[in-house]
């Protein structure tokens, strides 16, 4: 076996940005206590996801920054490798993003969000292109939220490119009167679990989900494997790391490899 251990942090949504920093590091050491390689965080962890009802203070570059290079020293001390979901402004633009960040520090790179989902026109603006990422032995993508849900595409991409796992930062909380699920893909619960589960069985490749703790949350953080069963979920609503240990050699990207192109043409 050619293992890699990951964690995935459920955490509660930072009070202030400032929180959002001190809970990031908090969780990298923890991921090392627990011998991970990696960490994911939930979709935009850095400064906090620009949500209704969510105050999170105008986008700040300066902060932004220092915080990137402190979480950076962070997942040197600690070796772990971050998938750290964040936000940039780049050419005045506001972009929901994943930086990643070597485990000796050193910047490997961003995934901004491509695909956003409607409700979110008026606050993010949209990425372009993919990037494919490697950690020792593991090569990996991000889709970020409603990328993984809605456009099962860009999972396939980075499988098409060599990656093992895809990790799906997201954010989704409670609406009132909406279902409150206690197993992961109960059938009385929307759609969202079981396209994880999908996706993964689809390319032949891991797919890592990982959301915020709270209460009545609609999903949670889970871990699916190559055959689209289960490997693992955090309870619903409950704060911590979910840490497990992958078999590379598992995730052939059989296939994602066997897709042929339509020809997208008319008689």
């Amino acid at each position: 076996m050619n293992t890699f251990r990951i964690a995935l942090a459920n955490l509660r949504f930072p009070a202030t940005p400032e929180e959002s920093v001190s809970l990031t590091e908090q969780a990298i050491a923890d991921a090392s206590s627990r011998r991970a390689n990696l960490i994911c965080f939930p979709e935009c962890f850095i400064p906090g996801y620009r949500g209704p009802g969510k105050a999170v203070p105008p986008p700040d570059t300066k902060f932004l920054e220092g915080a990137w290079a402190s979480i950076a020293q962070a997942a040197a001390k600690a070796n772990v490798a971050v998938v750290l979901s964040t936000e940039r402004i780049v050419a005045d633009k506001l972009l929901a993003t994943a930086l990643v960040i070597n485990r000796d520090g050193t910047i490997a790179g961003f995934q901004d969000k491509v695909q956003l989902d409607p409700s979110e026109d008026g606050v993010y603006s949209p990425g372009s292109g993919r990037t494919l990422f490697q950690s020792c032995d593991l090569k990996f993508g991000v889709v970020i939220c409603h990328e993984g849900w809605r456009y099962p595409e860009t999972v396939r991409w980075a499988v098409r490119k060599g990656a093992h796992i895809v990790f799906h930062p997201h954010f989704g909380e409670a609406e009132p009167g909406s279902y409150v699920p206690s197993t992961f893909g109960d059938p009385a619960n929307s759609f969202h679990e079981k396209a994880a589960l999908c996706r993964a069985a689809e390319n032949t490749c891991y797919f890592a989900t990982v959301n915020f703790a709270s209460p009545g949350c609609p999903t949670t953080s889970a871990i699916v494997r190559p055959d689209g069963t289960l490997m693992g979920y955090q309870p619903y609503g409950v704060e911590g790391l979910l840490v497990n240990e992958i078999d590379i050699d598992q995730a052939t990207g059989l296939l994602a490899g066997r897709y042929k192109q339509i020809e997208m043409g008319f008689s």
